[in-house]
C-alpha cells in the first residue's frame, strides 16, 4: 500500500482556479504526515480557508472533491509559499511527540553522516550532545530537548526547517520528513 496523507491543510485556496485553467474550485494543500503538496478540487459550494485541515484518504470526503495531482513547492500560489514555513511549523508543534522521538530515534546513515546532522544548525558536536543525553534519558518535549543540550535554541524550528529544505529540493539525497518525488512511470 503506498503511502500517503490522510489528512492536509490547507495552504491556498483559489474558488475560481487558476487564471489560465478550468475554472473549478482549488484548492492548495500539504499533507500533515508526508509533507505532500497537492493540488484538490472542493466540493461544489463548500468554502474552505487557509490553515483548515481537511481529509483527503479514502472514502468520504466533506470538502475535497478529489485530488488533481501532486505539485511542487514552485507551483504553489505566491501567498501559499509565504504560508508554507508557518503551517510546517505548525504541523510539527501540533505533532511534538511524534518529532521528539526523531530527537530519541535518528541513526547514523552512513559511518560520516549521522541523520541528526541532516537539521540544519546541528553539527558534530550537537549531534554528540544529543546522543550522550538521549542514553541517560529519553526526551519528553522540545523544550526537554532545549534545556538538556546547550545553545540549542529551537529544536521544533530546526526540524521545520529541514522539512522546507526537503520540499525545496525534489533532488535531495536524503530525506528525514518529507516523501520523495512522485515517480514517472514510461
Amino acid at each position: 500500500m503506498p503511502l500517503r496523507d490522510e489528512t492536509a491543510v490547507v495552504l491556498d485556496f483559489l474558488p475560481k482556479g487558476h487564471a489560465t485553467g478550468k475554472p473549478e474550485p482549488l484548492a492548495q494543500l500539504l499533507g500533515d504526515r508526508y509533507f505532500t503538496l497537492l493540488e484538490a478540487v472542493a466540493r461544489e459550494g463548500v468554502t474552505i480557508k487557509h490553515g483548515d485541515k481537511v481529509y483527503i484518504g479514502e472514502g468520504e470526503r466533506k470538502e475535497i472533491d478529489h485530488i488533481k495531482r501532486r505539485i511542487t513547492i514552485n507551483e504553489l500560489t505566491s501567498f501559499a509559499r509565504n504560508e508554507l514555513p508557518f503551517i510546517v511549523e505548525k504541523i510539527v508543534r501540533d505533532n511534538e511527540a511524534r518529532f521528539v522521538d526523531f530527537y530519541n530515534k535518528s541513526q547514523p546513515i552512513s559511518t560520516r553522516v549521522h541523520q541528526l546532522e541532516l537539521l540544519p544548525g546541528i553539527g558534530k558536536k550537537h549531534m554528540f550532545d544529543i546522543l550522550a543525553e538521549r542514553k541517560k534519558a529519553p526526551f519528553k518535549s522540545f523544550d526537554d530537548v532545549k534545556n538538556r543540550i546547550r545553545l540549542l535554541s529551537d529544536p521544533a524550528g530546526l526540524i521545520a526547517k529541514r522539512i522546507i529544505k526537503e520540499l525545496e529540493n525534489e533532488n535531495e539525497r536524503f530525506r528525514l520528513f518529507v516523501l520523495g518525488p512522485q515517480q514517472r512511470r514510461f
